[in-house]
């Protein structure tokens, strides 16, 4: 028993601290991937969003020049005040959707939590 010093609850302590700290290793390094993926994920829907915005914006501007163009001698006010409500509805929503969108959100590093949750199970802790 001399040469093996750790057999005792010192060693069994060690162990279990190598587990517990291996295990937190796991979640954090699960935690970074998840928050990378993230990252990327967001990126990319703000440029295809600003570049659907910009698209969509040079074509409403000229469908309503088209029209107003169109209806100049006859009632260019008209659709000239029709263009506008139509363009203001249409932030209206928009912006009401993306407040939703906002206010929804989606559940950050959800895998990483559903992880820590079987591991306190696994230790015997309901969470």
């Amino acid at each position: 028993m001399a040469d093996h010093p750790d057999i005792g609850w010192s060693g069994s302590l060690r162990a279990r601290l190598d587990n517990l700290l291996a295990a937190a290793q796991t979640r954090l390094e699960l935690l970074t991937v998840e928050l990378q993926e993230e990252k990327l994920r967001l990126a990319r829907l703000l440029f295809m969003t600003v570049l659907a915005a910009l698209f969509l914006g040079f074509a409403a501007v000229f469908a309503a020049l088209w029209i107003t163009v169109a209806l100049w001698d006859s009632h260019r006010l008209l659709a000239l005040g029709l263009s506008t409500g139509l363009f203001v509805t249409l932030g209206v929503a928009a912006a009401t959707v993306a407040a939703r969108t906002v206010a929804a959100g989606s559940r950050l590093f959800a895998a990483s939590i559903n992880e820590l949750n079987k591991d306190r199970s696994a230790l015997g802790r309901e969470p």
